[in-house]
């Protein structure tokens, strides 16, 4: 028998809707029935891919013993840490300052109001390296809830008292100036790994918004150092098994410091932060690898994660099944490979040189003597034509032999926010007009579906049904920079309105004073403290993003109200830069914008001209390789309007005619601009082009 969370719409909720558990969404009626019952709460965060989560669901949430004393003893809550990551982020705080560290799943134990007193991630079912079993923890909590109730209320009051002070009320006084960049650059350069590339030790996570702020601070001082560490960081990824060899797309992190083993899951967000990364790594070098792996990623991610409305999955699992016909599912399953099967697919001779190539060894580099694909820097020269063949008869075999993992299908409004944002720069920059119809259409459903007429966002869709959970800061900052990436492609004007819609709420709801910004609107359901983090994590905070987002829009509408959002909310950064770069990579990327300029690029030509469809010969490519020049600025967080004389598609647009017919562009920074030109190569050199 089902229980309440048959009805949901998050694939993790529904993975657990058949327990013999009877879990509660998170609702007020929850904690309602908790406080009726006298009972405690159990609140349970995961994620549909996450494989400790899925490990202790088969141990203790299916089983019917355990079942039976949390339904006796507890009022059970199921949350999707991805639809509800501002119920996520409270109680993870609290989780991290108890004990030191966290992670998922995530195991509290609140009283009726919310506030919690007991904490805990993945226990097992039975006592194992010092860890208590979960039935020793059920049975303690519930023992101390009965006998000890007031050491239990004196708990949580303390808990919830302390996170209410952490509040950070002040961000900072303006935004950083050179010496905390130049600061941040020396932290970053102390915990980089020369060898191996990345920062600190295992398990070692992908540094995309790091990188970016490297390749940004390069291109506005010059530092060979940054150039330097961003490529070999990005270089070093692409070559180790945290890539997928065969279909393109990126594992969450390794768990080595080498990046040959990765945790296999794949993330979109992840992804698309990569995706962009890489091909920004080819736009300041012209590096080949940089370039194969930015459009292999941007074609992983429309092939695996596309969903049937236009938008993108959230992630794919670790696991799957091994294949041996046991019904059993392990990690990694999907992407690794013994000897023997490379001779099973690619015969005697090609599966020499497949595993010589990739790096595959009788011991191997995983677990049971199978390794992870890498590419190893090898001597001499390959043979193209041979590794395509390879790769190309591993990938099929692979979908036709193998179980893909699962997926989860639920859209996240942030996530493909950031995806649209990647996909239409990459799709302008390799020739791919593909991708930049995908990342129109993940753009059109964010406002058919997550937008409401007062442009407030869903956090979450799926199959063309938008959740019940209003969006949080990042969702608007990061839809909105999808939003204006897709309007400095396309040429139309309209994302940047959309933009506009979206940035005006942040502004409106969730701003505080000082420049500070909360993770949640003013109006949105109230917790036991109100989320406000301005570090990056596997994404930009939403507090970065949406810099971001207001400076760019700024830069487009010469609104001073929206840069002097920006520079407030830059003002964490000033603070924090110096002492944690790692932990505000992209709050410093936007920093390096705002003291570039950042500059503002308009393009102008013949009607239409802003793709060249419109106009005859050399007119129409004249616009074409303007655009392109403009998009292809190094120049930190350059914006670009494109379009015809006396279009009102743009403000960047307006009151610039053409000079003597030609296609001209013209560039301004910090209110100043410089002489309108009609030289392509005068514009490539002004805005760092190194095509």
């Amino acid at each position: 028998m089902a229980n309440r969370l048959a009805h949901e719409t998050s694939p993790y909720l529904l993975q657990h809707a058949d327990n013999p558990v009877d879990w509660w969404p998170w609702s007020p009626e929850a904690f309602a029935e908790a406080r009726r019952r006298g009972v405690p709460v159990l609140l349970s965060v995961g994620y549909s891919s996450c494989h400790w989560c899925h490990v202790m669901a088969g141990e203790s949430f299916e089983d019917v013993t355990t079942a039976k004393y949390m339904n006796a003893h507890f009022v059970n809550i199921k949350v999707d840490r991805e639809e509800r990551p501002d119920v996520d982020a409270v109680y993870m705080e609290a989780v991290q300052a108890a004990t030191g560290q966290g992670g998922w799943p995530m195991t509290v134990f609140l009283d009726g109001d919310g506030a919690p007193f007991y904490f805990g991630t993945y226990f097992p079912p039975e006592p194992r390296h010092g860890m208590a079993s979960f039935p020793q923890v059920l049975e303690g909590v519930s023992s101390a809830w009965t006998g000890r109730r007031e050491e239990v209320a004196e708990v949580a009051a303390r808990i919830v008292g302390e996170l209410a002070g952490r509040s950070l009320a002040q961000s900072g006084d303006g935004p950083p100036g050179e010496g905390e960049l130049a600061q941040a650059l020396l932290g970053l350069t102390r915990e980089y790994d020369a060898q191996r590339g990345g920062f600190g030790g295992a398990p070692k996570f992908p540094a995309a918004m790091v990188v970016e702020f490297l390749l940004r601070h390069h291109a506005r001082t010059g530092s060979e150092g940054a150039l330097q560490m961003a490529t070999d960081t990005c270089e070093a990824m692409a070559r180790g098994g945290i890539y997928d060899q065969l279909g393109g797309g990126f594992a969450r992190y390794s768990v080595d410091r080498e990046w040959t083993v990765p945790h296999f899951e794949k993330m979109l967000y992840d992804n698309a932060l990569l995706c962009r990364v890489y091909a920004h790594v080819w736009r300041a070098t012209g590096s080949e690898l940089a370039r194969r792996v930015a459009v292999e990623t941007a074609d992983f991610m429309v092939r695996e994660l596309r969903t049937a409305e236009g938008g993108f999955a959230s992630a794919l699992d670790a696991d799957s099944e091994d294949g041996s016909g046991s019904g059993k599912h392990v990690e990694g399953a999907f992407y690794v490979w013994t000897p023997g099967q490379l001779r099973d697919v690619l015969g005697e001779s090609d599966a020499e040189f497949a595993a010589q190539y990739y790096g595959v060894t009788e011991e191997g580099t995983f677990e049971e003597g199978a390794s992870v694909l890498q590419l190893p820097v090898g001597e001499g020269v390959v043979d193209a034509g041979r590794v395509e063949s390879v790769r190309a008869r591993l990938l099929a075999a692979r979908e036709e032999r193998r179980e893909r993992p699962g997926r989860d299908d639920k859209i996240v409004a942030a996530w493909n926010g950031l995806a649209v944002a990647a996909l239409a720069e990459t799709g302008a920059y390799f020739d791919r007009p593909d991708l930049v119809e995908r990342a129109t259409e993940a753009a059109d459903l964010l406002v058919r579906l997550h937008m409401d007429g007062a442009a407030r966002l869903a956090r979450t869709s799926k199959d063309g049904r938008a959740g019940a959970n209003a969006g949080v800061l990042e969702d608007y900052a990061d839809v909105a920079e999808g939003f204006l990436a897709l309007a400095g492609v396309t040429g139309e004007g309209v994302w940047l309105e959309f933009a506009g819609f979206l940035l005006d709420i942040v502004l409106d709801r969730f701003v505080a004073e000082g420049g500070a910004l909360y993770d949640t609107a003013d109006d949105a359901e109230q917790l036991i403290r109100r989320p406000q983090d301005p570090t990056d994590n596997a994404t930009p905070s939403g507090w970065t993003a949406a810099a971001g987002a207001l400076l760019s829009y700024a830069a487009h509408t010469g609104s001073e109200r929206h840069r002097s959002a920006a520079e407030g909310a830059l003002g964490v950064v000033k603070a924090l830069g110096p002492r944690a770069p790692r932990f505000i990579g992209w709050g410093l990327a936007v920093a390096e914008a705002a003291l570039d300029g950042p500059r503002e690029v308009a393009v102008l030509g013949a009607e239409g001209g802003a793709e060249g469809r419109v106009g005859d010969g050399a007119a129409a490519e004249g616009v074409a390789a303007m655009h392109r020049a403009a998009l292809l600025a190094t120049a930190p967080g350059a914006v670009v309007a494109a379009g015809a004389p006396g279009s009102d598609e743009f403000p960047l647009l307006a009151d610039r005619p053409l000079i003597g017919d030609r296609a001209t562009a013209y560039v301004c920074r910090r209110f100043v601009c410089s002489a309108p030109t009609t030289e392509l190569e005068h514009l490539k050199g002004e805005l760092g082009v190194f095509e």
